[in-house]
């Protein structure tokens, strides 16, 4: 089967799969690897030779770039402290917990591999949790944490694997060197990073052009990750602190138009990107394990599972010091169901991947790499098992715990809408006697944004949901009445009366209309 082929047949089976997935109300990446996992149990399946710079310059950049874009700094400034530590701290102690056992199981493993192999699986992502997280009702800082730690995590495993390898082709390792290679990598791609959000900035403000902005905004994560990785720097905190700036600015820098339409772009591109990783991933597995005898495959994945277990009891151990006793201690109710839930959110994905399958095949003297293949079989089972099982069990653990959402974030949207809602108002009351000839007009719109602010207020009640209630009538109402005009468009199509051209702008205004009322 050609790669071509090949590929589109796996697009297929992630859009098959992803659909049953939402039916059933599992996440879909969890149910891609499984998928995956299935399908490559099927005699003749061909294994994926997935090129691990294709993952770390082509997946891995987009990923982290929209992540970051759509994550709010000012809930990740309130969290810092958190997310460093999650994202610097728990990532060594995992590597080194790992590491330790890799060596005790794994005979004659080097330290240098080890502690590679405890790189490649120290860092979480965040992708299936937060798209299990999502779906439920959550304190909204778990949300940030989890996207928080995930966007910083991957830069130090990546520093740490880097030097591991280097140990491990002969360099000698300095503790000294170490530190101020991370320290390096760090400051040198965030100012990379924030230098190009900064520029792509200025050049985005002056276009009108949606197609070139939406070019621009799909080259930018590129642009922030390839230099900072040909100078050194880290490539994944570039491509963060990009996002992080444009997120920042692209109110301001952004028509409704460009925001629409990147939005749906970035959430194609992102879900295409995922959905290809995660089934690969599936697909793996089983492909890989035919080149293995049964007592190899046996003694692999078992030390797969016992490096799991290792990471799920290091994480927990960790957040359970560093979040659940400060916030114990300062009072708060929820604290030992967040930590809780933050500990069983670890899944593993496409950074471990990416780093197991970059190992390379010879040391420096030309000799093979040692355990190269064991240390891909078990950041593997990692992956599964963690997608799989922590993946499947979190929303029962969600729901078991009883969390819900934080009030105070009801209460702050609820307190914006009212603050816009003001605003329009005002401003319609100050038009009145520049356009004195279109009073009906200003008094229907008066009138519209009273009903609102009505409707606000009803949410804002916590005595009831009689607000909730009546808003989703009126949506009801409002959306059958679009699909009247969406079936008189259509008659007047058939009819002749107007062409494709016509029916294709009004058929956007009507979609415009629509998607205004569900916001």
């Amino acid at each position: 089967m050609h790669e071509a082929e090949l590929v589109l047949g796996l697009l297929i089976a992630v859009a098959a799969l992803v659909t049953v997935a939402r039916a059933l109300g599992v996440a879909y990446p969890i149910f891609l690897v499984i998928g995956g996992l299935v399908l490559g149990l099927v005699p003749g399946v061909p294994r994926i030779h997935v090129d691990p710079d294709v993952l770390f310059l082509i997946v891995l950049p987009p990923l982290l770039y929209i992540a970051a874009y759509f994550t709010p700094v000012r809930s990740l400034h309130a969290n810092v402290g958190t997310i460093s530590s999650l994202s610097v701290g728990l990532v060594i102690a995992s590597a080194v917990a790992a590491a330790v056992v890799a060596h005790a199981l794994i005979p004659g493993l080097p330290w240098s591999v080890a502690f590679a192999l405890g790189a490649i699986v120290a860092p979480p992502d965040a992708i299936a949790a937060t798209a299990i997280i999502r779906r439920l009702t959550v304190p909204r800082q778990i949300v940030t944490i989890l996207d928080g730690e995930s966007l910083l995590n991957d830069a130090t495993a990546l520093t740490i694997y880097r030097i591991a390898l280097a140990v491990a082709a002969g360099r000698a390792f300095s503790p000294t060197t170490a530190v101020v290679t991370f320290a390096g990598a760090m400051l040198g791609g965030a100012a990379i990073g924030v230098a190009v959000g900064w520029v792509i900035a200025r050049i985005r403000a002056r276009l009108e052009d949606t197609p070139v902005e939406m070019t621009i905004s799909l080259l930018t994560p590129f642009a922030a990750f390839l230099p900072a990785d040909r100078l050194g720097a880290s490539g994944v905190i570039a491509t963060v602190a990009a996002g992080l700036y444009m997120g920042h600015r692209g109110s301001h820098i952004m028509g409704a138009d460009a925001r629409l339409t990147g939005r749906a772009v970035w959430d194609t591109i992102t879900f295409l990107l995922n959905g290809f990783v995660f089934i690969v991933m599936g697909l793996e597995v089983p492909l890989l394990m035919r080149a293995l005898t049964l007592r190899q495959a046996a003694g692999l994945v078992g030390i797969g599972v016992a490096v799991t277990l290792a990471l799920v009891l290091v994480r927990a151990l960790w957040i359970f010091s560093t979040v659940f006793l400060p916030q114990r201690l300062g009072g708060r109710p929820d604290a030992f169901a967040c930590s809780l839930v933050l500990s069983w959110a670890g899944m593993r994905g496409v950074v471990s991947l990416a780093a197991a399958l970059a190992l390379p095949l010879t040391v420096a003297d030309g000799a093979p790499f040692p355990a190269r293949e064991a240390l891909v079989v078990v950041t593997l089972t990692v992956i599964v098992l963690t997608l799989v099982g922590q993946g499947l069990t979190l929303p029962s653990l969600i729901r078991t715990l009883g969390l819900g959402k934080d009030a105070g974030a009801r209460e702050e949207e609820a307190l914006a809408r009212q603050k816009l809602l003001e605003a329009a108002t005002r401003r319609i009351d100050e038009l009145y006697p520049v356009w004195p000839g279109h009073r009906p007009l200003l008094d229907q719109l008066r009138e519209t944004y009273r009903h609102r602010s009505e409707h606000v207020e009803r949410q804002r009640d916590p005595s009831g949901d009689g607000g909730d209630r009546e808003l989703i009538e009126h949506r009801e109402i409002r959306r059958t009445v679009i699909d009247s005009e969406r079936e008189a468009l259509l008659r007047l199509r058939a009819q002749g009366e107007v062409d494709e051209e016509t029916l294709r702008d009004l058929e956007r205004e009507l979609d415009l209309e629509e998607r205004r009322m569900d916001a």
